[in-house]
């Protein structure tokens, strides 16, 4: 996908634009796959993988599937996804459209599978999401290696895990427990050994939101997406604020870079919970946009296995 016009705030001046006509009811974890020149997503809430490949159709293709979706893994094998479904995770070939056998994750809880990324090795990392009322910080962080043997992280418990990025090197890893609105950063060891958590940055009462998905740039910036404040936050590597992407939603989920060079930032939306006074003020919510911006992305780790669904 060409570039197309940045967006307003602190990034080059222009608005960003929504692609295609799909407003999700909750839409997370975009994905770009430079290799098919594509774009992925879920809309959790409506149990839909999508695909926007960049062939100028600007058709979205839709993957229906038996549960919902929290978060997925761009695979090594060609066609291949690792999806986190809501109670477990299973592999899925997009062009048979077959999904494996589903690995349970957290039985008996009232959890499901949240945000995830695949560490520089190959492994699926990922969170869990409390959907109790109250958000009890029951959730926990889990690490997928090529079997799609299940281990959980020696990290704090959440209610809301989200936020998950490396840096460039591959060194830290950074989440989030949203209701906190604080984002920790750990050091992350090519063995899967973790250090202790420590602050990356606590939003201020001034910045409107809470941290949701999250992207980092080649220069180790972190993208945070503020769900509730309608933009996408860079923080720089010592976690100061730096520029900002203004978007015509409030809901903002997730960040990604893709398209050439990986210089345009991509952000998700949701419109779940959003009455009809709401929807009206903001008829893009669920949408997904696209905007150029002065830094570069990078392509996404992939899951790396032998197994097939």
């Amino acid at each position: 996908m060409s570039a197309p016009a940045a967006p307003a705030a602190s990034a080059p001046g222009g608005m960003p634009s929504a692609l295609g006509d799909t407003r999700s009811v909750l839409g997370e974890c975009l994905l770009w796959c430079e290799r098919e020149r594509a774009l992925y997503w879920t809309d959790i809430e409506s149990r839909f993988l999508l695909r926007l490949r960049d062939d100028g159709g600007g058709r979205v293709e839709r993957f229906e599937l038996p549960d919902r979706v929290g978060s997925f893994a761009l695979c090594e094998a060609p066609g291949l996804l690792l999806l986190g479904l809501a109670k477990g995770v299973a592999l899925y070939d997009t062009v048979s459209r077959r999904l494996g056998a589903v690995v349970p994750v957290e039985p008996g809880l009232t959890t499901r599978i949240n945000d995830g990324r695949c560490d520089p090795q190959g492994r699926f990392v990922f969170g869990t999401y409390n959907e109790a009322r109250g958000n009890a910080a029951i959730g926990s962080f889990w690490r997928v290696d090529s079997r799609l043997a299940i281990e959980r992280l020696p990290l704090p418990q959440v209610a809301v895990a989200n936020g998950l990025a490396f840096s460039p090197d591959g060194r830290r890893i950074y989440y989030t427990d949203s209701p906190t609105r604080r984002i920790q950063v750990v050091d992350y060891a090519a063995d899967g050994t973790l250090g202790e958590p420590r602050l990356f940055v606590g939003l201020p009462e001034s910045m409107r939101g809470m941290p949701d998905g999250a992207a980092v740039d080649v220069d180790g910036g972190l993208w945070s997406a503020l769900w509730g404040g309608g933009c996408v936050q860079r923080f720089d590597a010592e976690g100061r604020a730096g520029e900002r992407v203004d978007l015509p939603a409030s809901r903002i989920t997730c960040p990604a870079f893709g398209g050439d060079g990986f210089a345009t930032l991509f952000a998700s939306s949701a419109r779940i919970g959003m009455g009809a006074d709401a929807l009206a003020r903001e008829p893009l919510a669920g949408a997904v946009f696209a905007a150029a911006v002065r830094r570069r992305g990078r392509p996404e780790h992939r899951y790396v296995t032998a197994l097939r669904p």
